[in-house]
């Protein structure tokens, strides 16, 4: 047999063996997507417990719906923050899928340093962790007012924090190399809780500064 048949019979071994290692890889994207769904799914329960209790013991005398006088402007600064984080996570997963890997790499530092950026919106400004910044802002003691107002951005801050993490996570993974067109698991897996933990938080703005006769923290 001649070396051009040898390495034409070594190509065709090769690009099989590559089609089947694929084929593994994606029915193991499959099984890893159908699994990150059903965490989602455990997740919604936590999430609509919140606003659950947000509507059971935001109530009026007369059971009519109230809110607290929450800031409406720092309330739509970090919304529009983070849905426009959404854009660029987006844009990241775009970008590996087309082999861009710049502008993935960019789109992900873009998409964290929004993620800290709302994170900071509602700590510093929302909570008044820094009084000397912020005046007048609700506290944790501040009845049912405080602990609904606490217990749902927390828990949503939490989430995204460790999503800023996930994110800086793939973007030093890409930065070394890893993820391609074909095999980007991982940044799908990344955008598709970025956008989950965005999707929570377009339920939880309205219920928190939109829904309900403001009325003072106190009463």
């Amino acid at each position: 047999m001649s070396a051009i048949a040898i390495g034409h019979a070594e190509e065709q071994d090769h690009g099989h063996a590559h089609e089947i290692d694929l084929a593994t890889y994606q029915e193991n994207t499959r099984r890893n997507r159908l699994g990150m769904w059903l965490f989602f799914a455990s997740e919604a329960f936590l999430f609509l417990a919140l606003l659950a209790t947000r509507f059971y013991l935001w109530r009026g005398p007369h059971g009519e719906i109230v809110r607290p006088d929450l800031g409406q402007t720092a309330g739509l600064v970090v919304t529009v923050i983070l849905l426009l984080s959404s854009y660029f996570m987006n844009r990241a997963e775009v970008s590996i899928a087309n082999n861009k890997r710049t502008d993935f790499l960019i789109s992900l530092l873009i998409t964290a340093v929004l993620g800290t950026a709302f994170l900071v919106g509602v700590v510093v400004w929302e909570w008044g962790m820094f009084p000397s910044l912020v005046e007048g802002h609700i506290k944790p003691t501040d009845g049912v007012f405080g602990a609904v107002v606490f217990g749902m951005t927390g828990m949503h801050a939490l989430h995204v924090l460790s999503g800023v993490v996930l994110i800086l996570n793939v973007w030093w993974l890409g930065r070394k190399g890893h993820f391609s067109s074909e095999r980007h698991w991982g940044v799908e897996a990344c955008a598709i809780y970025w956008h989950y933990v965005d999707l929570v938080w377009i339920f939880f703005y309205p219920a928190l500064y939109l829904i309900g006769e403001t009325i003072g923290a106190g009463h």
